[in-house]
């Protein structure tokens, strides 16, 4: 992490009632970049993790002149699943426009895994039928950076990666609930308007390599902005900010921040 001083302690709001409700802006001491980094945390959707495991990422972005905004979300047991999980992960997003110097002109939103899927879904959501879950953004993410996401959640569901958890977290699977997958499935959205980069790892063995390729070749296809850009390590180190492979993905961000 790149700091001169110490960081303000983060300030926790509230975007809802449930105790899982919450996101923490951590505020750079000084040298604001501007722009703000929307971190949305993995875990297969579940209980094990929450956002503390991002604390480290939001840390370094904030020691880097970033304004981070690190999101927790209902999750499958704690109240979440389809439709929730998605509502609340659009919901702390649009939740920026109400905080004062927080420039959501640019918003870049970064997801590990199952944040990976939030993400990029989350950057799809000007596409969404009116009444579908988070459909008419409040703001527009401008920029995504997918770290091992779940981006091709239908065959997720399929081959059952993370003991069938987008099954669990679809409430079916495909071909059981058609119209749910065409609203949550990143896949599904290409082109967006906003650009996509993939960090992902072949030695992953917890979401497949194939889950970026997938989705990276369908929305050059269409016409989108989305890159690969392979990584060394496995599954973690690719959201580890002492890994090797970090400076990836924080030149991956400075890319998206200029060219928006």
């Amino acid at each position: 992490m790149v700091t001169s001083m110490s960081e303000p302690s983060p300030q926790r709001h509230r975007y809802g009632s449930d105790p899982s409700q919450f996101a923490e802006l951590h505020l750079p001491a000084r040298g604001r970049r501007p722009g703000t980094v929307a971190l949305l945390h993995g875990g297969w959707w579940g209980p094990r993790f929450g956002a503390g495991n991002l604390d480290g990422v939001a840390a370094d972005l904030a020691g880097r002149g970033w304004v981070a905004w690190n999101i927790e979300y209902r999750r499958l047991g704690l109240g979440g699943g389809y439709p929730a999980t998605l509502q609340d992960a659009a919901a702390a997003i649009d939740h920026l426009a109400t905080l004062a110097d927080v420039d959501t002109e640019r918003v870049v939103a970064i997801g590990h895994s199952a944040g990976g899927h939030l993400a990029a879904w989350a950057a799809g959501r000007t596409k969404l039928p009116a009444g579908a879950p988070g459909a008419e953004p409040v703001i527009q993410i401008t920029g995504v950076i997918s770290l091992a996401g779940v981006l091709d959640l239908g065959a997720a569901a399929r081959e059952k990666i993370g003991n069938g958890a987008a099954i669990e977290l679809m409430g079916g699977d495909p071909d059981e609930l058609p119209e749910r997958y065409a609203v949550a499935d990143p896949l599904s959205q290409v082109p967006i308007p906003a650009a996509v980069r993939c960090v992902h790892a072949q030695a992953d063995d917890r979401v497949p390599f194939t889950e970026s390729v997938t989705y990276v070749a369908a929305a050059r296809a269409a016409g989108q902005d989305a890159r690969l850009l392979e990584a060394d390590g496995d599954h973690f180190s690719v959201a580890d900010t002492s890994a090797p492979t970090w400076p990836v993905v924080i030149n991956a961000l400075e890319e998206l921040f200029d060219a928006a």
